[in-house]
């Protein structure tokens, strides 16, 4: 959902971003307000929305304020139509660095609100809420708007479940019971659960809520899985994970000779390597079907290789690798020897077969022990 992201601007070390579809989201309120109640509505409801998504900001900024006190950096800050997401360099692993972090950012938001009441209540007018398209020019009638909505941003953020803030409250207060693991499974269950909810109050009222619900459900299946994966991974190096037995091709090989590999091994990936066992890229089953469709069996597969390959030592941690691929979206990485010869590659799909491999064996490990 990260894609197609658009950089603004930097905070120190953090870009913040600007995901193409928040355009369409001002787009339509501006439209929808101006349907309804002509264009000064339209432009009411485009500042609003603009507000508040400073107040969003501002909200992500504050976790990553919180992040750096323990030395993790924000790398950036993208604005989506549902919200904000920070990608932190990793969430602090002790409970209480994790509740810090996650509390910082409906703090900011408490405080936004507590400010804009107080200016409110000094104007002597603290009107009551009321819908959008209804606030006219009344600055104050936008100020309360945004004030009450600064607050329910801050009660939406704490509910117990992921990915809210609320949920990794829970989860660091969990992992110190049941364990890192268990703790995160049972606050994506919920968060899981939450989308749900989301989905039948969308249907039955407001369609944005299913896109929410979409997002959640995501998000939490999605940190479950991160952090099974890297307790998996914890403690192992590269070549406990990769691909040994493999075809590759050389830097003379054609696209005829990719095909006649495609069909008779089931890899979807073909690395290519020098009579120095040197890896100078790969080729991917994708890329050998559009060169046969495009220019033909005789072309050299170094025209249609991924030249810019990462390779990383056999002894490298699992973890650390498995981290780097999910943080550039890395589909190959090469493992070599300490002479820098190549030996293997990793995908994703080999580490989630070790991560499934080790989780039968826990599984299996539990049962007995209770038996």
């Amino acid at each position: 959902m990260l894609g197609g992201s658009i950089g603004l601007f930097r905070i120190g070390k953090t870009e913040i971003r600007l995901h193409a579809t928040f355009l369409l989201l001002l787009a339509w309120i501006g439209a929808l307000h101006w349907m309804r109640n002509g264009p000064q509505a339209a432009l009411t409801g485009v500042v609003f929305i603009s507000l508040l998504f400073a107040c969003v900001l501002l909200h992500e900024l504050g976790h990553a304020m919180a992040a750096r006190r323990y030395g993790i950096e924000t790398r950036d800050i993208t604005l989506l139509p549902i919200g904000g997401v920070a990608s932190l360099d990793q969430m602090p692993e002790k409970p209480s660095q994790e509740i810090v972090v996650a509390l910082a950012g409906p703090a900011v938001n408490v405080v936004i609100a507590a400010v804009l009441y107080g200016v409110l209540w000094l104007s002597g007018d603290v009107p009551k809420a009321q819908p959008l398209a209804e606030i006219g020019q009344a600055p104050t009638g936008l100020l309360a708007q945004l004030a009450m909505a600064n607050v329910a941003l801050a009660v939406f953020n704490l509910i117990p479940a992921f990915p809210m803030d609320g949920g990794r409250v829970l989860r660091a207060l969990l992992a110190t019971q049941v364990g890192h693991v268990r703790a995160t499974e049972v606050a994506a269950t919920i968060g899981q659960a939450l989308a749900g909810v989301l989905v039948l109050l969308g249907l039955f009222g407001n369609p944005l809520l299913i896109l929410i619900a979409v997002f959640v459900f995501l998000a939490a299946t999605s940190e479950a899985g991160f952090v099974q994966a890297r307790e998996a991974t914890r403690g192992r190096m590269a070549s406990h994970a990769a691909i040994e037995v493999f075809s590759t091709l050389g830097p003379a090989s054609s696209v005829s000779d990719g095909a006649d590999l495609l069909l008779r091994t089931t890899q979807h990936e073909f690395p290519v390597v020098d009579g120095a066992r040197r890896l100078r890229g790969v080729v991917t089953r994708e890329a050998i079907i559009n060169a046969l469709q495009d220019k033909g069996d005789a072309t050299p597969v170094l025209d249609i290789m991924e030249a810019d390959v990462p390779t990383v030592p056999a002894n490298a941690s699992l973890d650390v690798v498995f981290k780097r691929m999910q943080e550039e979206g890395r589909r190959f990485v090469g493992v070599t020897d300490r002479d820098g010869a190549f030996v293997g590659y990793l995908t994703p799909e080999n580490i989630s077969e070790l991560i499934m491999v080790r989780r039968a064996r826990t599984l299996h490990e539990q049962m007995a022990a209770g038996r």
